[in-house]
């Protein structure tokens, strides 16, 4: 392999780490706050720790080839929460480095509306991450929907994704539809099953083989319960 095709390489493993980081930075953020920090300080150490992270030039040890990245990233951060001096480094906002774009309001507005009697640090992060993930499957199949020009249809659908099975009235939603119920049951199957395809599809890019799909999806289901 060239050296240009090294830093290709290079390049793309920072690409692909920095987007995921993108998607999973809340998790850290309810992790530090649950850890005892300050709003204020939680934002700036959650930027600290990815401006560390991404600014490291070891990106393989991130990779998801080396098992699930949410292990990864979970150990990452008590390393550094652990070997977090003083307010003032996290003050620094990574150095001096460009910061994340990161919605901290909406990820504080959130993470107070979660339950917190019972939640330690590391079950925040674990149901955090579970809620990102699937927050981020239903823009996925959100925007497949508008590509498809049936906004209307994925609106009164999405529904089925999130109660148990049989609490669905297909009889309203075609009324809603002006389909017959038979066609509503079948616009119903086809969408649980691309919501599965991309829940799955998700996962694939944060573990190391696809036989750990099953375990993660089982472990972030667990994560959502009380």
């Amino acid at each position: 392999m060239s050296c240009t095709d090294s830093d290709g390489d290079e390049e793309k493993a920072h690409a692909a780490l920095a987007e995921l980081c993108k998607i999973y930075w809340r998790p850290v953020f309810a992790f530090i706050c649950r850890q005892g920090h300050s709003v204020p300080d939680a934002q700036d150490l959650t930027q600290d720790f990815f401006a560390r992270l991404l600014a490291r030039n070891d990106f393989a040890a991130a990779d998801r080839t080396k098992g699930r990245f949410r292990s990864y990233l979970a150990g990452a951060l008590k390393h550094f929460l652990a070997n977090a001096r003083d307010q003032a480094r996290a003050r620094k906002r990574g150095g001096g480095r460009a910061p994340l774009p990161l919605d901290f309001a909406t990820a504080e507005s959130r993470y107070n509306r979660e339950p917190a009697h019972t939640f330690t640090a590391e079950k925040a992060f674990a149901r955090r991450w579970a809620l990102t993930l699937l927050e981020q499957v239903l823009m996925q199949l959100r925007d497949e929907f508008a590509t498809a020009g049936k906004m209307d249809v994925f609106e009164r659908l999405k529904i089925v994704l999130s109660g148990p099975r049989g609490s669905t009235s297909y009889a309203g939603l075609a009324a809603d539809l002006e389909m017959t119920e038979g066609a509503v049951k079948v616009a119903v199957h086809r969408v649980r099953r691309r919501y599965r395809e991309l829940l799955r599809d998700q996962i694939a890019r944060t573990v190391a083989e696809p036989e750990l799909i099953d375990d993660e999806i089982r472990d972030l289901f667990a994560a959502l319960e009380p």
